[in-house]
């Protein structure tokens, strides 16, 4: 059978949007969690057990032989770009509507047509220049410049820790282009969720007391700086199926990349933007405003647009997921 087959590419984006549906169980997950517990607790749990989960398939795709690189430091750095990709985001989903994170992360394919310029020195026409500007302009549209902070859904700081994940993570995607990856897709993930393992014992070690979690008053920064805290019985459940979650992730989405083409599977990506609307509104009763409903058009018609545009120029897609 051809690997463009329809088939094939059938099966392709089958795989992304399960792996995006589970991305957003990821999300609404975190959220729920982010008033309980602190977030270097939750993705110590949630990494320990997709590290478990992803040294079987490691194991099942050749042994931990592959897990040896000849680029250690291009893999911290990869990592750490990552974590704090990740840890922007859910901070921000500790004080943001679910939707209204979602929306502004998915800048991220913006950021990489934008960076590319400069980084990679790539030529972008005046129709992807003009498509990205839509873009922020939806991104400015949600930061609401206008209005006072009494009618903010959260504070300015906030409102831009979407915008930072998108960044970073656009940082990562260019930085793994330019320098190239070989490593099998089970490899990497256990790399990162060892960063995110390490990063998450040391925030516990500083700051698991508490000791500067009343200092605070914002609910992004009391996400981070609580105390440890024994899980209840249920939680302990939604943590470690959490775990299990991110390796589903992560197979669904390498599988689904290597079975079709990127340009036919990016676009589906932006499933991930309804799917956060429906968690927001079924399980936190979030309705969002209409600043968000226009920023989120504006941003899923440029993205959108800059996904059609580089698959006509050169079959080039600059991917937006996963969030680890």
């Amino acid at each position: 059978m051809s690997l463009h087959s329809p088939n094939r590419a059938a099966l392709g984006i089958a795989l992304l949007i399960a792996g995006v549906f589970a991305i957003s169980i990821n999300d609404m997950f975190f959220k729920q969690l982010s008033g309980g517990y602190p977030l270097h607790e939750i993705i110590f749990i949630r990494s320990a057990v997709a590290l478990l989960v992803l040294l079987l398939v490691v194991q099942m795709e050749g042994g931990f032989g592959i897990l040896k690189t000849n680029r250690p430091w291009l893999h911290v750095f990869r990592g750490l770009m990552i974590i704090i990709a990740n840890m922007s985001f859910f901070l921000a989903l500790a004080a943001l509507p679910l939707a209204d994170a979602t929306a502004l992360f998915f800048v991220a394919p913006l950021f990489i047509t934008l960076l590319s310029i400069p980084l990679l020195g790539e030529k972008v026409g005046i129709r992807r220049i003009g498509a990205v500007a839509i873009g922020f302009l939806g991104v400015i549209i949600m930061q609401q410049p206008w209005a006072d902070r009494a009618s903010l859904p959260a504070s300015r700081l906030v409102l831009l820790l979407p915008v930072l994940a998108a960044l970073t993570y656009a940082l990562t995607q260019l930085m793994t282009r330019k320098l190239g990856v070989t490593s099998k897709a089970s490899a990497l993930s256990v790399y990162i969720q060892t960063a995110f393992l390490a990063v998450s014992v040391l925030f516990g070690l500083m700051v698991g007391d508490g000791r500067f979690a009343d200092m605070q008053e914002d609910p992004a920064l009391r996400f981070l700086f609580r105390a440890w805290v024994w899980p209840s019985f249920n939680d302990w459940w939604v943590m470690i199926g959490m775990g299990f979650n991110a390796g589903f992730i992560g197979y669904c989405l390498s599988q689904a990349y290597r079975t079709a083409d990127a340009a036919t599977l990016a676009p589906f990506e932006y499933v991930g933007l309804p799917l956060a609307v429906m968690w927001g509104w079924w399980v936190f009763r979030e309705v969002p405003s209409w600043e968000v409903w226009v920023g989120m058009a504006l941003i899923l018609g440029s993205g959108l647009f800059v996904f059609l545009r580089e698959r006509q120029k050169s079959g080039r897609v600059s991917r937006i997921l996963p969030k680890q």
